[in-house]
């Protein structure tokens, strides 16, 4: 396996980083810039509005710019984005820096997956992709914890600045040993866009976009959650948080095992867990030994689903750029739903507990969508 592959590994450990972090910072941003918890949690929904914007857009654009050279402009427009974050003197002024990171975000995805798939065989791409993608596990389960622990220890701005100079080693270590790439070529948009009148596509990405609202309605709302409601010290939270890490990374490997085979069933059966979890969850957020199951539980069911979602998406309609960039846009469209709409019921008095209800019933809406496809009513070629 090409060494590039690896920094790009990195590449993507330190910006999905960068998107979930907020999450593990709410009281210090909250504090510092005399906002709301929900208001800081919208931060996480404009970082995923970003991507929701950049992403089909700048793979367009990006096209026809060789591989290397769009992956560093990407990367060198993120670095500006977290620096402005870094520095931000007002919520507003981290509003944008959320955004423009969000935007480059979604490029860097796409890009780093192409450039991943060319330095590789075909018989190599998937372990490829496993290392690349590999970093958003690794994110949760390592990066999102250690933030927390320098905003404890060193202030919220340093865990942005860590990020930072994280992504500017993956800079340079791009320069030297990625090589430089062809260009992704025109995309043909006629072909792609007829895909786009498939009811299985539009039902995949309605899947995916309530599996990831539901896990984000909650994940967002961890940090007060455990500390306010449930009565963890702040300090042990980053520790629960790294446990749910580790719990995202085995259930992607499990996932990823059974996605060709048993896609549908993997989904239904993941999206029933992640229900019960959400339920339980908000009925004994006071108990301490079932609040830290249940965030485990989750772990394992949420994003981990990701294998068997992008598995449904190309039996729908192939594997194409334009294809899998606006499911990465519905899926970011679930995470800004899920976390807007968790800080929305807090804002309107129902309860720091009240995210978690909102994830329930994002699940459970996830499972009514796979209903005809359950039954039959979709041909079996598109759910197989």
């Amino acid at each position: 396996m090409p060494f590039a592959v690896y920094i790009l590994g990195i590449l993507i450990f330190s910006q999905t980083t960068s998107e979930f972090m907020v999450a593990g910072m709410l009281p210090s941003l909250s504090a510092d810039f005399g906002v709301s918890y929900s208001a800081i949690g919208y931060l996480i929904s404009a970082y995923a509005l970003g991507m929701i914007i950049g992403g089909p857009f700048l793979t367009i654009g990006l096209s026809k710019m060789p591989r290397k050279k769009a992956l560093l402009t990407v990367t060198i427009i993120f670095l500006i984005g977290q620096t402005i974050g870094a520095i931000a003197p007002d919520y507003g002024v981290m509003m944008v820096a959320r955004i423009i990171t969000g935007i480059a975000s979604a490029a860097t995805f796409g890009v780093s997956m192409s450039i991943a798939f060319q330095l590789v065989s075909p018989q190599a791409r998937g372990r490829a992709a496993s290392i690349v993608l590999g970093g958003l596990m690794v994110a949760t389960a390592a990066g999102v914890p250690f933030a927390m622990l320098f905003d404890q220890y060193l202030g919220w701005r340093s865990s942005f600045w860590a990020v930072v100079v994280l992504v500017f080693i993956a800079t340079i270590l791009m320069q030297y040993f990625i090589p430089t790439l062809a260009s992704q070529g025109q995309i043909s948009l006629k072909k792609e866009l007829e895909s786009f009148k498939k009811y299985s596509l539009w039902s995949a990405y309605g899947t995916s976009l309530l599996i990831i609202g539901a896990t984000f309605a909650a994940f967002s709302y961890f940090t007060p959650i455990l500390s306010d409601l449930t009565g963890f010290d702040p300090k042990i939270v980053p520790f629960i948080l790294a446990i749910y890490g580790v719990a995202t990374i085995i259930g992607n490997i499990i996932v990823g095992r059974l996605a060709d085979a048993y896609m549908l069933s993997t989904l239904t059966i993941g999206l029933v867990i992640l229900t019960v979890a959400l339920v339980i969850f908000g009925l004994f957020v006071e108990i301490p030994v079932i609040s830290v199951a249940a965030v485990i539980v989750i772990g394992l069911v949420g994003v981990t689903l990701n294998p068997a979602m992008a598995t449904r998406v190309t039996r729908a309609a192939g594997t194409g750029t334009l294809i899998a960039t606006v499911h990465n846009s519905a899926i970011n469209l679930g995470l800004l739903i899920g976390s807007a709409v968790g800080g929305l019921t807090i804002d309107t008095g129902y309860g720091l507990s009240s995210p978690l209800w909102v994830g329930a019933i994002l699940a459970i809406l996830g499972l009514i969508s796979l209903l005809p496809f359950i039954r039959g009513k979709i041909p079996s070629a598109d759910v197989s």
